[in-house]
C-alpha cells in the first residue's frame, strides 16, 4: 500500500511537471509578442528597498530621464525601489516605460510608473531574465541585492560565452561597486586567473547620468540596435 501511494504521488507530479511546460510557453509566447514591439530599451536594475528620498532613487530618475532623452526606452523589474525610479524617470520624459512583474511573497508590487500596455507579469524567473537579456540594448545596474548580482552576472556569462551579442552593462556607484570589481579584478583574474583579462572590459564603472549615456551613445555608435537572439 505504502508503494502504491508513492508512485501515485510521484506520477501526479510528472503529469504537473508536464503540463507546466505550457504555462511556461503561455509566458513566453505573451511576453515575445508584447516585446517585440517596445523599440530600443534599456533595463534599470537595482534594489526594490530603496526610499524615494534615497541619493540612488533620485539618480536613477535622472538616469532614465536622460535614457529616454538619447531615443531609448526603459525596461525595469517592474517594481518598488529603484525599478519604480526608473519607470518614473521614462514616464516623466515621455518615453516607453516598460515593467516586467514577477509574483513574489514579499516586496514585489507594480509601480504606477509603467505603461498601460507594457507591464507584464511572470512566474516564472527564468522567462523574465530572458525578456530582460532578449529585448534590451543595455543594462544600467544600480545597487542592489542579490537579485540585482543574479542578473549583473547572467548577462556577463552570457556575453562572454558568446551566447548572445553583446551589449553595455554599467554599473553605477564607484562606492557601491568599486569593491565588487577589485575583487575581481585581483583575485578572480590576476591570483586565480577564472577569468581572462578581456571579461573585465564587459563591465563599466560610472557615477552619474552623463557618464550612463555616453557609454550608451558610443558603444552603439557604430551598431545597429536588434534583439539580443
Amino acid at each position: 500500500m505504502r508503494n502504491e501511494t508513492h508512485h501515485k504521488g510521484w506520477n501526479e507530479k510528472k503529469t504537473n511537471d508536464s503540463w507546466a511546460i505550457f504555462k511556461i510557453m503561455g509566458e513566453f509566447v505573451n511576453g515575445f509578442e508584447k516585446m517585440s514591439q517596445i523599440g530600443p530599451c534599456v533595463s534599470i536594475f537595482g534594489s526594490a528597498r530603496t526610499p524615494l528620498d534615497d541619493s540612488n532613487y533620485k539618480l536613477a530618475v535622472k538616469i532614465a530621464e536622460k535614457i529616454v532623452e538619447a531615443g531609448y526606452g526603459v525596461i525595469t523589474g517592474g517594481g518598488p525601489g529603484i525599478m519604480e525610479a526608473g519607470n518614473r524617470g521614462a514616464h516623466n520624459a515621455g518615453g516607453t516605460s516598460v515593467g516586467l512583474n514577477i509574483d513574489l511573497p514579499f516586496e514585489q508590487h507594480d509601480n504606477p510608473y509603467i505603461d498601460s500596455d507594457k507591464s507584464l507579469d511572470f512566474d516564472y524567473f527564468f522567462v523574465r531574465k530572458v525578456m530582460f537579456v532578449k529585448y534590451s540594448q543595455g543594462f544600467v545596474v544600480m545597487p542592489g541585492g542579490f537579485g540585482t548580482l543574479d542578473e549583473l552576472f547572467e548577462s556577463i556569462t552570457l556575453i562572454q560565452t558568446n551566447k548572445i551579442q553583446k551589449f553595455p552593462i554599467i554599473l553605477v556607484g564607484t562606492e557601491f561597486w568599486g569593491g565588487l570589481m577589485d575583487w575581481i579584478k585581483a583575485t578572480l583574474r590576476d591570483k586565480f586567473k577564472t577569468i581572462s583579462a578581456k571579461d573585465i572590459d564587459l563591465i563599466q564603472l560610472v557615477d552619474t547620468e552623463e557618464e550612463v549615456v555616453d557609454a550608451l551613445n558610443k558603444f552603439y555608435n557604430n551598431r545597429s540596435m536588434s534583439p539580443n537572439f
